[in-house]
């Protein structure tokens, strides 16, 4: 995240995830630029034009759905077009979400492809900067343009604005709640997956594993960027480590540490490109072309690269989570270690210790695996719009898995690390420069279980992990 509050520009064309994420969770300021503010009125000019020439255009002078042969006549039709798409259902998202679906619909707007006047993406931005803050609820969108949430977002902000022919549609079709929705998600998951990096590398301190796992000639002989960067990182965090290997041979999940989170990154890298597209790109119906001087019916709101990118962001993430669980089950386990038995604080002991957490952070670990299934191949079969709106790609869905999926992910590696951090404690051996630093990090919010006290509670060190401190 951006640490400081700062001023985002908004022009269509250069919104950032990072800027997304400073004007959604860190109270960034927003402003239109003033190229894109005239840009919008040259497109508006197109619009009345062809209005004023009888051409037809859809949600402009023709109802939406199957009423796309009916001419709209009754004054004050888009902001009831507004209201009778307010269908979602469920509780409220966080505040952090309206903030980022406003600006990244004042974004779409900026872009000067909808039919919008300059002045109802000004007034966005006014409500965003003052808070105002409409509430939008949780569910009724299948991904095709998040009609139901767009609904919610706009009524909720006009107040008294009032919306001229055509408005309507260009705030009710597009999919800016799936999209910042997304980006939040990812941007969680993005640092989650850095720390799974260093939680990893504790773990091979924790086992006594065998540093060779992460030597670089393995992406050298394996060229992927991901295997590359993952043991650089690991190496780094490793040096200087006097724990010696205990295994030629230690077990998958620590030989692969770099294999399985490289993969990830991979992934990420390429859902942040098409994050980074999406941040930006027109995802309306209609399409005005203002070189052209016309108004065209498009299909821009089938975000199914999104989609498609969510799910892999879910798919590349579940095996790093799974492993971790499966190294922190071990690290309990005297025979694998040469630690005593639940990593108790001495050899012998009757009580449990730790080892209550084994079955903790596998009940945990199977509800983040399980939310991996991928949901942007889901067709749709409808009576709707006689039958013509037939597709859906579940894109708010996908984000919305990839968010839980992340929130769980932090508790699987706060077990994880206080686990390691126990074993090395135990080990007494010195640790790399880079692992020290992370074991302090823990110590500061989770102590040492000593004979007979009580077990850890780990809300601190989750929260140290979400926002990516643990690593700092």
């Amino acid at each position: 995240m951006i640490g400081e509050v700062r001023t985002v520009v908004l022009n269509g064309s250069t919104l950032t995830l990072e800027e997304l994420v400073a004007v959604a969770r860190d109270g960034a300021r927003v402003e239109l630029d003033p190229a894109a503010l005239a840009s919008m009125a040259r497109s508006r000019a197109v619009v009345e034009s062809s209005v004023a020439e009888g051409s037809p255009a859809y949600g402009v002078t023709t109802g939406v759905g199957s009423r796309k042969t009916f001419d709209v006549e009754a004054e004050g039709h888009d902001r009831l077009l507004v209201r009778q798409h307010r269908i979602s259902q469920g509780a409220p998202v966080a505040t952090e979400i309206v903030r980022g679906s406003i600006v990244r619909l004042a974004n779409a707007l900026a872009r000067a492809t909808t039919v919008a006047r300059p002045e109802l993406a000004s007034h966005l931005v006014d409500a965003l900067n003052a808070g105002t803050l409409p509430q939008i609820r949780t569910l009724g969108s299948i991904g095709q343009s998040d009609l139901a949430q767009m609904a919610d977002l706009a009524d909720g902000i006009l107040g008294d604005f009032q919306l001229v022919q055509g408005e309507a549609i260009a705030l009710l079709n597009q999919s800016a709640f799936a999209t910042a929705l997304g980006a939040l998600a990812f941007a969680d998951a993005r640092v989650l997956l850095d720390v799974l990096d260093h939680a990893a590398a504790l773990d091979l301190e924790a086992l006594g594993g065998n540093r060779n796992h992460v030597h670089p000639a393995i992406g050298v002989a394996r060229p992927y960027p991901g295997l590359q960067a993952t043991l650089a990182r690991m190496g780094a965090l490793l040096e200087g480590s006097e724990v010696e290997a205990r295994n030629l041979q230690d077990p998958l999940t620590f030989r692969t540490i770099a294999q399985q989170n490289g993969a990830a990154r991979d992934a990420f890298d390429f859902v942040e490109g098409q994050l980074s597209i999406e941040l930006n790109a027109a995802q309306s119906n209609p399409l005005v072309l203002v070189d052209e001087g016309r108004v065209i019916s498009v299909g821009n709101f089938e975000v199914q690269p999104l989609a498609t990118a969510l799910d892999i962001a879910r798919l590349a993430l579940a095996p790093a989570l799974s492993t971790a669980a499966e190294r922190a089950v071990k690290l309990l386990q005297r025979n694998l270690t040469g630690l005593t038995e639940g990593l108790g604080a001495r050899p012998q002991m009757a009580e449990s210790a730790l080892s209550e957490f084994g079955i903790a952070i596998q009940a945990i670990a199977v509800e983040a695996r399980l939310l991996a299934q991928p949901v942007s191949f889901d067709l749709v079969s409808t009576t709707q719009a006689e039958g013509i709106e037939d597709r859906m790609t579940m894109a708010p869905l996908a984000a919305r898995r990839l968010a839980e999926m992340a929130e769980l992910g932090a508790r699987v590696v706060s077990i994880e690390l206080m686990l390691a951090a126990q074993a090395c404690d135990l080990r007494g051996a010195r640790l790399g420069t880079g692992t020290a630093r992370l074991h302090e990090a823990v110590r500061r919010v989770v102590p040492f279980l000593e004979e007979g006290a009580s077990l850890p509670d780990l809300e601190r060190l989750v929260e140290e992990i979400r926002c990516g401190r643990i690593c700092s």
